[in-house]
């Protein structure tokens, strides 16, 4: 099963700070989660998968890449999962939960710094 699918499943998902797993996640758990179901292993934080993953540009996005983001300070701080048109699945902040995100919104294509990927495009 492919890395966006698995997140989509997750769609609804409570956010939780640290959380990795069913009862919530933040964003890099969701991440980690995601990648472990489809067999690879990814560093856990935001921060570090950036550092990690192969970079990709944004027009060669495919879904299940990575896409990061800096929302405030000197850091990536922030990852979601590409599901492809645009779109990335993300656990956004404390008291919401897993859903979509658009990397043309105004939000999100402001803080965007990088994708990156850690499996192997056909």
């Amino acid at each position: 099963m492919g890395i966006a699918r698995i997140a989509a499943e997750l769609i609804g998902t409570p956010y939780h700070f640290g959380g990795a797993d069913l009862q919530g996640f933040d964003c890099s758990g969701l991440a980690v989660y995601a990648y472990e179901r489809a067999g690879f292993e990814i560093p856990r934080t935001a921060q570090a998968q950036q550092r990690a993953a192969r970079p990709v540009a944004p027009e060669a996005l495919s879904p299940g890449d990575l896409v990061f983001f800096r929302m405030g300070g000197r850091h990536v701080n922030h990852v979601g999962i590409y599901a492809g048109g645009g779109r990335f699945i993300h656990a956004p902040r404390s008291g919401g939960a897993v859903t979509y995100g658009n990397l043309a919104g105004a939000y999100y294509s402001r803080h965007f710094v990088s994708a990156g990927r850690f499996w192997r495009a056909p």
